[in-house]
């Protein structure tokens, strides 16, 4: 059975290059455009178990950081791997804040092979 990958970026072409990446690496997507949506989505019962989480760092209505952190208390999805997705120049930064609850990073602009790759790791280590 494929593994379902939560994506949750503001950015339209970011969920739509990295969605493709992923079915094509054969694995379901499920994508918000920001951390309310995604929690939004994370509550509904029909979605099913999400394996991983892939999210953007700066993000309007909920960020990534306030979405990790609402994540991570719920039982279902606190162990869940979390990939942040951020710019060479976010990363220091975000390392600091995320560095308790994130497993994987990808910088922007993303790769599709180096996608790929993380997450393999994330999903099958």
């Amino acid at each position: 059975m494929p593994k379902t990958i939560l994506i949750v970026d503001d950015s339209k072409s970011v969920r739509a290059v990295i969605g493709t990446t992923l079915k094509m690496g054969g694995y379901n997507t499920i994508t918000a455009e920001d951390g309310r949506d995604a929690l939004m989505k994370l509550g509904q019962k029909d979605i099913g178990q999400v394996d991983l989480i892939i999210t953007d760092v700066n993000m309007p209505n909920m960020d990534g950081l306030a979405f990790l952190q609402q994540v991570k208390k719920l039982p279902r999805y606190a162990k869940t791997p979390i990939c942040v997705l951020t710019t060479e120049s976010e990363q220091s930064k975000a390392e600091q804040e995320l560095s308790a609850i994130k497993d994987a990073w990808i910088t922007k602009p993303v790769q599709p092979a180096h996608v790929l790759d993380v997450v393999g790791e994330l999903l099958n280590p």
